[in-house]
Parts: structure tokens; sequence; C-alpha cells
């Protein structure tokens, strides 16, 4: 029998994390058959919130097959005024 990943996901330490903005950990998961990218932040409550004083993971999941520039989403087309600003 095969291994069934349905509705479960990895996240693991963002080695490449270079600014504060970049995720603190990435990862994937499969949900309903569908698959996505995982970035996560942890974050502490502010004084005054539900969550003051607690640690939790902000997480952010985009679909592994939307990519920017693709038909479904194309990049933002250029006008001749934009061009006018390339130097050659």
């Amino acid at each position: 029998m095969a291994y069934d990943n349905n509705n479960s996901g990895i996240m693991y330490r963002n080695k490449r994390r270079e600014k504060d903005t970049h995720p603190e950990f990435t990862g994937q998961l499969t949900v309903d058959g569908v698959e996505y990218w995982l970035s996560a932040w942890v974050n502490e409550g502010k004084p005054g919130s539900k969550m003051e004083g607690q640690k939790y993971f902000k997480l952010l999941f985009n679909p592994k097959d939307v990519q920017r520039g693709t038909a479904s989403n194309p990049p933002p087309a250029l006008s001749m005024d934009d061009l006018d600003d390339i130097p050659f």
C-alpha cells in the first residue's frame, strides 16, 4: 500500500533566511489533493491582545501550481512610457 500524505505536510527551519521579512520556517503540505508551499513566522502576542505574551506561528499558504507570470496570473504589462525609461 502506498503512503498517503493527503492532509499532512512538513515544516523546517529556513536556512536561506536573509531578512526579518523572510519566513523563519518553510515547508509544504497537501490538503484535499492540492499541494501548497508553507511559510511560517514566530510572533508574540502584543500587550492587551488575547495572545498577550504568548508565542505563536503566523502561517502563509500558497498553491504550488500558481506561479507569477503564468497565464492565470500574468505579470503587469508594460506601457510605451515604461519603455522610455530603458537606458538603451
